[in-house]
């Protein structure tokens, strides 16, 4: 089964303040000098790229019922995912293109997207849908990015192997010498952000690696970013598409060209338009 799928284009540019993370205390709240204005309602769009989650989906949808816009990404899956789906919910945005990676799922799914603020989710239930509410009360004090930490004070992960942790660690500790930073974790994808902000992200990344880049570009650019701390569950059901060491690979080397790629360069990314859905 293939749904239609439709694109939104997005033409706003957000004016940002200096890039900074902001390392979490015990309160999922932010209090930052830069941050002044009032407090903003939002309206919000949860992506979610899927590959083979038919035992995943239904649970992480019904827990999504209070969300009205949910971009589903689906790798055209051989598990029933799409139908099932759109079951729990005939609502919601479903697109289905060739499976090239999750950033490529993602970055399709961000131009469908129509909300406010994008919140990106996986498909196998690891990430708590209750934390989206935090997310929002940080995005409403003016704030541009907000990602979870598995590793700040307060978060935590019940599937996070050793081999991954020092993974993490190392890549989180390069990221912050890279941006001048100070994340505690940089391999966790659950994070929101503001539409608007999508041309000056200039995302490329196919893979694993486009968290990496949505972080590395958001800090060059100078959007104002805070972390909070996150819950990860294990996966209900089935096999992660991570590979540790490939996959930690393709994220050094996304970091270090956000990085030092030319600006130049960056700039005429932004300049295209969105990723088309096959």
């Amino acid at each position: 089964m293939q749904p239609d799928s439709q694109t939104h284009a997005n033409g706003h540019t957000l004016v940002s303040t200096q890039a900074r993370g902001l390392e979490r205390t015990r309160q999922p709240s932010v209090v930052s000098h830069e941050v002044t204005q009032p407090r903003e309602r939002l309206t919000v769009s949860v992506v979610i790229p899927t590959l083979n989650e038919a035992g995943n989906i239904g649970t992480v949808l019904r827990q999504l019922r209070s969300f009205e816009d949910i971009v589903l990404v689906d790798g055209f899956s051989e598990d029933g995912t799409i139908e099932i789906a759109l079951t729990v919910r005939p609502d919601i945005t479903a697109l289905q293109r060739r499976p090239r990676g999750k950033g490529d799922a993602l970055r399709a799914g961000f131009a469908a997207a129509s909300g406010d603020v994008i919140v990106i989710m996986d498909a196998d239930g690891s990430m708590d849908p209750g934390e989206v509410g935090v997310f929002m009360s940080v995005m409403e004090l003016g704030f541009d990015l907000v990602k979870g930490s598995r590793l700040a004070c307060g978060g935590g992960s019940h599937d996070l192997t050793t081999v991954r942790w020092l993974g993490n660690a190392a890549l989180c500790k390069v990221a912050n010498t890279l941006f001048h930073t100070h994340w505690t974790d940089l391999c966790y994808g659950y994070l929101a952000f503001r539409r608007s902000c999508l041309p000056r992200l200039a995302l490329t990344a196919d893979g694993f690696d486009i968290e990496s880049q949505i972080l590395g570009h958001a800090a060059l650019a100078g959007l104002r970013i805070a972390e909070v701390p996150s819950i990860e569950m294990p996966r209900r059901t089935g096999d992660s598409h991570l590979n540790a060491r490939k996959d930690g690979t393709r994220i050094l080397r996304a970091m270090l060209a956000a990085r030092f790629a030319p600006r130049a360069r960056r700039s005429a990314v932004a300049l295209r338009p969105p990723v088309p859905s096959d």
